[in-house]
C-alpha cells in the first residue's frame, strides 16, 4: 500500500515535468522558426524598398508586411517572456497580436465598409480590455514547478 503511494507520488511529480520538458522544446523549436521568417520578412521589405518597378499597391504590401513582421516579432517576445515569467503567458501580449491583427486586416481588406466597422469594434474591444488588465493589480502566487504545496524543493 504504501509502495503504491510512493509511486502514485513520483508519477504525479515525473508527468508534469516531461511535459513541461517536451512544451519547452517545442517553444524553443517555434522560436527559432519564426526568427527565421522574421529574416525572410526582412528580405521581402529590401526587395520592396529597392525594387525599381513600383505599383500603386506597393505600400500597401509594405505596410502588411511591417504588420507580419511584428506579429513573428510579438510572438517570440510572448516566447521570452513564457520563460522569464516561470512557464506563464501573459494575456497582455495575446492583447497585443490581436490588436497587431486586425490592424493588418484594416490594411489589407478595406474594400467592404461592414467589415471596416467590424475591425474597428474588435480593435475597440481589444483595448478596452488591455485597458481593464493593466487596472487591475496581479496577483498571481508565485509558485515553481518544482516545489511540492509546501514549498520545499523536491529532490
Amino acid at each position: 500500500m504504501k509502495q503504491s503511494k510512493r509511486f502514485l507520488f513520483e508519477i504525479q511529480h515525473i508527468v508534469p515535468k516531461a511535459l513541461q520538458w517536451f512544451l519547452n522544446i517545442c517553444l524553443i523549436t517555434l522560436a527559432l522558426f519564426l526568427a527565421f521568417l522574421m529574416v525572410k520578412e526582412l528580405i521581402v521589405f529590401f526587395d520592396i524598398l529597392f525594387n525599381h518597378h513600383k505599383t500603386a499597391r506597393d505600400h500597401e504590401v509594405f505596410l502588411a508586411n511591417i504588420l507580419i513582421f511584428f506579429l513573428y516579432f510579438e510572438f517570440i517576445t510572448m516566447i521570452v517572456k513564457y520563460f522569464k515569467e516561470d512557464y506563464h503567458f501573459p494575456l497582455r501580449y495575446f492583447i497585443y497580436i490581436g490588436i497587431t491583427a486586425m490592424i493588418r486586416l484594416v490594411i489589407i481588406d478595406h474594400s467592404n465598409a461592414k467589415s471596416m466597422l467590424l475591425y474597428s469594434f474588435v480593435i475597440l474591444l481589444l483595448i478596452i480590455s488591455y485597458f481593464i488588465i493593466n487596472i487591475t493589480p496581479l496577483e498571481r502566487p508565485k509558485r515553481f514547478w518544482f516545489c511540492n504545496p509546501k514549498g520545499k524543493k523536491l529532490n
